[in-house]
């Protein structure tokens, strides 16, 4: 049979994802018939809750994670951030695709840059690595979280509770909202998170069919540095929400990784770096630096 249904939730980020991954499959396989099913996940619903306080990132994947299992859809396109480090039971990662802008964004009333904002300005965030970097060079901040879409939280930073927000560049340019962006964060302010800007498309491990589907459109290089970065997340308890960033670029066959991790209240920045030829060894040996630097009680 030569269709596939991919499983998405239905804000307009999610839907662009998949349309981009079912486009980058048709190109590929000339004829293949593609669907997509929408689901609302328990992360959609649940809007009056910081993210670490009912879950974490899971929650935007288990509906379609057990979609996948049932066999109701036979592929689902994450953000792969929102990702766990580890593979869900009888699913894997078919393929990592291409990779975004992985800087974060702030987005500001006035279009004002972190230095400009006045002392004691709401920053929005439910991000706590976003919150300890943004302590750590503005303590004076207030920050409170929030939740909601893209479009949500962009709108809540201009015209509500809020005077900013930050988010990934990825997202925002993917929707086509580059004007609203007051500033690009550089990366010695705010690292990004593990896998930032990358897509990745799940599957159940057994299927063959769609594995071979989707090898069509894998991307090894970004594949091997999102590994090294997750690799660095994963040593340190790999949990989505502790305030980890990570970034790994790729030249020459070298794999270099920066690494942090902070304390939430940005009184504490552990940063490690290093070049490697593996990803997986690489991640896990600067997560060891980090540790013997006193990262585990900065996360516990």
């Amino acid at each position: 049979m030569n269709s596939l249904t991919l499983g998405s939730r239905t804000s307009q980020l999610a839907l662009w994802q998949s349309r981009h991954v079912m486009a980058a499959l048709q190109a590929a396989w000339p004829g293949l018939e593609s669907s997509i099913e929408p689901f609302v996940t328990q992360g959609d619903k649940i809007l009056d809750r910081p993210l670490p306080e009912i879950g974490g990132k899971g929650l935007f994947t288990l509906e379609l994670e057990n979609g996948l299992r049932e066999g109701r859809i036979d592929l689902a396109v994450h953000s792969l951030k929102d990702l766990p480090v580890d593979d869900a039971p009888g699913l894997t990662l078919g393929a990592i695709v291409g990779r975004a802008d992985v800087r974060d964004v702030l987005v500001a009333k006035d279009g004002l840059t972190l230095d400009a904002l006045p002392a004691g300005a709401v920053m929005g965030t439910s991000s706590l690595r976003r919150q300890a970097q943004l302590l750590a060079v503005r303590p004076d901040l207030t920050v409170r979280s929030i939740r909601g879409n893209v479009e949500t939280r962009i709108h809540k930073a201009l015209h509500g509770e809020y005077d900013a927000t930050i988010l990934a560049a990825a997202g925002v340019t993917r929707l086509g909202l580059d004007e609203q962006i007051s500033q690009w964060l550089p990366m010695d302010v705010m690292l990004p998170a593990p896998g930032q800007g990358a897509l990745a498309v799940q599957c159940r491990a057994n299927d063959e069919r769609t594995l071979n589907f989707l090898a069509a459109i894998h991307n090894g290089e970004v594949a091997e540095a999102v590994t090294a970065e997750r690799a660095f997340l994963s040593s340190l308890g790999g949990g989505c929400s502790i305030p980890v960033g990570a970034y790994a670029t790729i030249s020459g066959g070298t794999i270099r990784l920066i690494g942090l991790v902070a304390a939430t209240d940005g009184s504490r920045i552990i940063r490690v770096e290093g070049n490697g030829s593996s990803a997986q060894a690489l991640g896990e040996r600067l997560a060891n630096e980090a540790k013997s630097q006193g990262a585990l009680e900065l996360i516990g």
